[in-house]
């Protein structure tokens, strides 16, 4: 018994979905998701880059940490934001991201991660949404509006 395979017409292509999103719309919200958090992340690196390491060599100090851990920040804000703007990389610059949050927080806002702020919202959203965002990109992907297409094992 032989399975013969169906050809998917051009228009058919482009109406597949995924979720019932087609797969451009989808790859338009990747691209919108990535450069976002991309972007709004990188602004906390350029901070850091203008005024310096020495608020988190403070802080990385204070925890006890070795001072080499204060410079990673530079990494988590700057270098892998880059790369998830242009797409590339995507998957490991999110993953970098993530971590650098998820520390940020345990270092310096510990007793925030279990409260509610006064307007009623958790205390951390911000940095929630980012972390939150960064596991998104992390499981989804560049998108096929990437420089690393969307085949790359890590994007």
């Amino acid at each position: 018994m032989s399975v013969t395979r169906r050809k998917y017409t051009q228009q058919e292509e482009t109406m597949e979905t995924t979720n019932g999103a087609s797969t451009k719309a989808a790859d338009i919200g990747k691209l919108i998701l990535r450069v976002s958090l991309g972007v709004l992340v990188l602004l906390h690196g350029i901070g850091k880059l203008i005024s310096g390491p020495v608020f988190v060599l403070k802080i990385v100090s204070a925890a006890g940490l070795p001072m080499v851990f204060g410079y990673l920040v530079y990494v988590g804000e700057v270098i892998a934001p880059v790369l998830l703007i242009v797409g590339l990389w995507s998957r490991l610059a999110a993953l970098i991201i993530a971590a650098d949050i998820a520390v940020a927080i345990v270092l310096v806002m510990p007793g925030q991660m279990f409260a509610l702020a006064d307007t009623g919202g958790w205390a951390i959203e911000l940095e929630g949404i980012y972390v939150f965002a960064a596991i998104a990109v992390a499981l989804l992907g560049a998108g096929r509006y990437s420089i690393g297409g969307v085949h790359g094992r890590w994007n």
